[in-house]
């Protein structure tokens, strides 16, 4: 069975980095596949990250980077974006660029992409991580918590997605990956408000597909399941005792951790897929067949959100 590759639980850079993708295997001419000539894998390509600044985001920045990509990450937390490009372009020698940005703001998501389009005067990829969640029975789901959920997820992926459509990727073709998630696909308790918005991205990237294939636009979504080292896992994972008996339950037997998910990311975005589009991958060790529905936990459960 393959080991997962190396990962830190916070949001720091890896101490060291193997490259599983070679760093010159991608962006090939007919005459370099055929010879192996060496160029680099995404260098001087740019992508633009929403949720950049922490968890999965900051892996697949710190991923991208290592494979010679610059980057944009954009996050409510202007604090939190710096100090992660800081950690990045310290450890790839690549330019990262922070951006405090709300993605449920069609105006700073535009002011955004213009600064990133000034800064890079192009914008190759998008990754839509930005997220909000917690858990919740629907029986006291407040109205806003759940339109909040969808603000952040759906409305903002759609945002982020229109709006770079069309500043730059109607005339240039780009690659666009949607971070979703496993809970729609089972029917997970306490998670209707995440559920419906991941179902309704996974839609969307469906309908994106369709719709802007024909500019070359490759749209995607990628559904991670329980990723040691984030901020979801600790606030949704439950007790360790619990957590450990439901992933020994699990196909795999493990967590996976944030370097496998950008890996898969990684991917996506690249060359390596340039038939792939229109499709969900599900990276998560096989647990969403067998991740036990724990409906105790809906007994007298009162949700610390306060949306």
């Amino acid at each position: 069975m393959a080991q997962p590759p190396p990962d830190v639980e916070e949001d720091d850079c890896l101490p060291a980095y193997r490259h599983l993708f070679c760093p010159d295997l991608l962006r090939l001419s007919s005459e370099q596949y055929l010879f192996q000539l060496p160029v680099s894998c995404l260098r001087d390509k740019v992508a633009f990250i929403t949720g950049g600044g922490s968890g999965i985001g900051f892996r697949i920045a710190e991923i991208f980077m290592r494979h010679g990509c610059h980057t944009v990450i954009a996050s409510r937390s202007l604090l939190r974006v710096s100090t992660a490009a800081e950690k990045l372009a310290a450890a790839t020698g690549r330019r990262c660029l922070p951006l405090c940005m709300d993605v449920r703001a069609p105006p700073a998501v535009m002011a955004a992409v213009d600064q990133a389009l000034q800064e890079f005067g192009k914008i190759d990829i998008l990754i839509n991580g930005a997220a909000g969640n917690f858990l919740c029975p629907a029986s006291t789901l407040s109205f806003n918590a759940f339109k909040t959920v969808l603000d952040i997820d759906t409305v903002g992926t759609f945002n982020v997605s229109r709006v770079l459509y069309e500043k730059f990727f109607r005339d240039h073709g780009g690659v666009i990956v949607n971070i979703t998630a496993t809970l729609q696909i089972r029917g997970q308790a306490l998670q209707v408000h995440a559920g419906s918005a991941k179902a309704a991205v996974d839609a969307m990237t469906r309908h994106l597909a369709v719709e802007w294939g024909p500019q070359n636009i490759r749209v995607n979504s990628l559904a991670p399941g329980p990723i040691s080292g984030t901020e979801g896992m600790r606030r949704l994972g439950g007790p360790q005792a619990s957590l450990s008996k439901k992933v020994l339950e699990s196909p795999l037997q493990r967590l996976g951790n944030k370097t496998e998910i950008a890996h898969s990311v990684l991917y996506l975005a690249s060359p390596l897929a340039s038939y792939v589009t229109g499709t969900v991958l599900v990276v998560d060790g096989g647990a969403w067949l067998t991740f036990p529905n724990d409906m105790s936990k809906l007994a007298g459960f009162e949700s610390p959100a306060k949306l």
